[in-house]
């Protein structure tokens, strides 16, 4: 059957519909109040006139179809199949990035982690949290004043000393027999559950008992820690009052579009306050139609997201906006409004918004070099690390099938790669082709000299490779006892960087992305920097040996040549009296002479 026919068959109902190739992939899916209006209007000498409408069918070859009950339905169930098939005539969220989430764990010894995915678990989530990085200080201060760790220890059994992070209070030390008990864990752990769940009233009360009660023991340093931690969070628990009189959750859209590029900037406002910027990027968009790009992205953001705002702004009116109001309203169990400012405050705001997207465009195409300060926070933002790093330090292995095994070090510092600090080493302690145990052994002579030399640490320490050398450098920097200090790799080929303590959701940039640009710089500088030295050591050696192997020429006169002339390829086309004048007459005969061609001996017949 034809498919204008298959089209003429299609009920008036509301659905979703597939649009399919002759190799039955899905190419296009859509949503319509009525299904045999929508999709035969595709067939209007208007639409396929357009350049993605007519390209779309003519390729597409089948149709298929699904029916709901109402437009809402049909909204939800457009959105979970645009993002199982991701079709490419579809608008898609290519960076589908969610703002973090706080995980508690359901474990005997539960532990919090940052976490950017929800799973079905067991585990207890809270979030999403605005800024990003307010997931981290939070989970940092459950370390210090609750000593909740977020370690990767194994707690099914005990250990037979603890990590760093206990002796530093920041862990009660489940992992060792008799430092901590499960009681006192238990209670630990029900402080967090009541902090991550803003209940700072009960949490204070709770610890207000319990210090008195030391405080009767005669238990004064921990009643002491007590009161501390009270006002601490009454504190908390006041600057949240006094924020949440102040407006409304808002998150702002605008765009700026060259076609086929475009950029988009979302501003989140919560309780009246700007707390966090967002940006998206697209090069695909040939056939740009702001309305219909606004009804797609929203659905994309907003079905799979569990923090709605109470409002959204956007530049443009679209068809759909009422049904996605609804649905969003019902999602959120309170009225959600998507509008579009026409005058005061709300459209400043959208026009500091707009303004952003612009800076966003010209900044990712028109390749605008960003300020230090920029970098670092993007780093911070794009790796979700704990600060913002102004010094990274990249490591790299070089051998051919396991002989001369060098690493080298290379230094970004504040914008610009630093030299004075690049550092080379030659493995000394692993026999063969093992690139992890390569690794282990340079991230331990180096951070073993910081540490000794009380010097600090880079604010993130790079590796070349994947999964394999990134554990063994943790292990490495476990074993003399660093455990907080960032660490990410970036895998050859995929481009995918995985980041310490959060591999199972590796960092996916962009092409045009400026941050994987600066990671691909640093890791190719530390490759060449590691490639050059080997190149020269196994120059070196292969010099050195084929020198030494000549009569009467000793170590120093072997020295002279090397440093002179660097590779025997040189040596051997320099002519006498160039290497009479390095190393004398007597020794330039003799090398001339070794390196003259053995004469043919005559055959028996001539």
């Amino acid at each position: 059957m034809e498919l204008r026919d298959k089209v003429g068959q299609l009920p008036f109902s509301p659905g979703v519909y597939l649009y399919k190739d002759a190799g039955g992939r899905v190419i296009y899916v859509g949503k319509a109040k009525s299904l045999r209006n929508r999709v035969r209007s595709y067939f209007s000498e208007d639409k396929l006139a357009d350049v993605k409408t007519g390209t779309l069918m003519g390729e597409a070859c089948d149709i298929d179809y699904i029916l709901v009950d109402n437009e809402k339905e049909a909204l939800a169930l457009e959105n979970n199949l645009i993002k199982q098939y991701k079709p490419r005539f579809n608008i898609l969220l290519r960076d589908d990035k969610t703002f973090p989430y706080i995980k508690l764990t359901h474990e005997k010894y539960p532990r919090v982690y940052v976490t950017r995915r929800l799973r079905k678990d067991g585990a207890t989530y809270f979030g999403p949290y605005f800024p990003a990085n307010l997931a981290h200080r939070l989970v940092h201060f459950i370390h210090r004043h609750f000593q909740v760790p977020s370690c990767k220890i194994d707690l099914t059994r005990f250990h037979p000393k603890p990590c760093l992070q206990f002796h530093i209070h920041r862990c009660q030390g489940p992992c060792v027999q008799g430092l901590t008990t499960d009681e006192a864990y238990a209670a630990a752990v029900h402080d967090v559950r009541l902090f991550l769940e803003g209940r700072h009233t009960d949490l204070a009360r709770d610890m207000r008992v319990r210090m008195e009660a030391a405080s009767a023991d005669m238990r004064f340093e921990e009643a002491a820690g007590l009161r501390d931690l009270i006002a601490t969070v009454e504190e908390i628990e006041e600057r949240q009052k006094m924020a949440a009189a102040k407006g409304d959750d808002v998150d702002i859209f605008a765009i700026y579009a060259e076609p086929p590029l475009v950029a988009l900037n979302l501003f989140h406002l919560r309780n009246g306050q700007i707390v966090d910027r967002r940006e998206l990027f697209w090069e695909d968009q040939l056939e740009y139609d702001e309305p219909v790009f606004f009804s797609a992205l929203l659905k994309q953001i907003y079905l799979d997201q569990q923090f709605i705002p109470a409002e959204i702004h956007v530049p443009v009116e679209f068809e759909d906006r009422e049904a996605l109001e609804e649905l969003l309203s019902e999602k959120r169990h309170r009225k959600v409004e998507i509008r579009t400012p026409q005058r005061g405050q709300k459209k400043a705001l959208l026009g500091l918004v707009e303004t952003n997207a612009k800076h966003s465009f010209d900044a990712r195409f028109r390749v605008l070099k960003p300020s230090s300060r920029a970098i670092q926070g993007a780093l911070q933002e794009g790796l979700n690390l704990p600060g913002a790093p102004a010094r990274i330090e990249c490591f790299d292995i070089s051998h051919i099938q396991g002989t001369d095994k060098v690493a080298s070090m290379v230094v970004w510092e504040d914008g610009k790669m630093k030299k004075a600090d690049y550092r080379k080493f030659i493995i000394k302690t692993v026999v063969g082709n093992d690139d992890f145990a390569s690794m282990r052994e340079v991230v331990t002579r180096r951070y073993t000299r910081l540490r000794d030399e009380k010097a600090p640490m880079p604010g993130l320490v790079l590796i070349d490779g994947g999964l394999g050398q990134l554990h063994a450098a943790a292990a490495a920097l476990e074993a003399i006892g660093i455990v907080d200090q960032p660490l990410a790799s970036i895998a050859k080929r995929e481009e995918i960087i995985y980041v310490y303590g959060q591999e199972d959701e590796p960092v996916t940039l962009d092409r045009f992305s400026p941050i994987l640009h600066l990671i691909q710089s640093i890791r190719d500088e530390a490759h060449r920097f590691a490639v050059t030295f080997h190149r020269s050591l196994r120059n070196t050696r292969q010099l050195t040996s084929e020198l030494d192997a000549i009569p009467g020429v000793g170590q120093k006169t072997v020295r002279k040549l090397l440093k002179e002339f660097g590779s025997s390829q040189r040596v051997r086309a320099a002519t006498e009296t160039e290497l009479a004048i390095v190393v004398g007459q007597a020794a330039a005969r003799r090398v001339k002479e070794y390196y003259l061609p053995v004469p043919e001996t005559p055959s028996a017949a001539s």
